[in-house]
């Protein structure tokens, strides 16, 4: 599995991309919206959970990697996760802190939501973060994302669910419609 997109490529994890992804999930900063910072042991069972998705379900968080230089500044995909009782289809993101703020986790999550709608029968795809992130919100709207529901999560916090459905999704990828002259108008 392989996703381009003008600055990206997202691939399977390997276990090769230990160092990369430990200097990302291992930032409390990055994670603070996390039930907890990974250690190594997180880590290297984040990218076992994600290979065996792949197999499983032929999905899971993929390697966000620079295109020009193969590094990897982050992680983005799509998983089945339990929203607030309910096994949905989630884009989830995290991209390393220096390289936030520059528009990688819409570019990724959106060739995400592309590829998901692509190759699986899903009507809806989500995206769950805690209500007071707002990064990932305005990166959920980015995407076509409109705020569905926000409930008490099992932290005792509050989380919000982003959602989009397959025909706005369709709607986006329309080029817009020109103007026939012959139908009068303004000129």
């Amino acid at each position: 599995m392989e996703l381009l997109t003008p600055r990206l490529r997202l691939r399977e994890l390997r276990e090769a991309d230990f160092d990369a992804l430990y200097a990302v999930l291992g930032d409390s900063d990055i994670t603070r919206h996390s039930p907890y910072t990974f250690d190594e042991s997180r880590v290297r069972n984040w990218i076992a959970r994600n290979r065996r998705r792949y197999e499983t379900l032929g999905f899971g968080l993929w390697a966000v990697t620079l295109r020009e230089s193969g590094e990897l500044i982050g992680d983005c995909g799509l998983t089945l996760q339990n929203i607030h009782g309910e096994l949905l289809p989630e884009i989830g993101y995290h991209i390393r802190r220096d390289r936030q703020r520059q528009g990688y986790a819409a570019e990724a999550a959106g060739a995400c939501r592309d590829w998901a709608f692509a190759h699986t029968p899903f009507r809806r795809l989500f995206s769950y973060l805690k209500q007071d992130n707002l990064p990932s919100a305005a990166t959920a709207q980015a995407i076509g994302m409109r705020f569905w529901k926000d409930f008490p999560d099992a932290e005792g916090e509050r989380s919000s669910v982003y959602a989009i459905r397959r025909e706005d999704w369709a709607s986006l990828r329309k080029p817009p419609q020109k103007p026939d002259p012959d139908q009068g108008g303004p000129l």
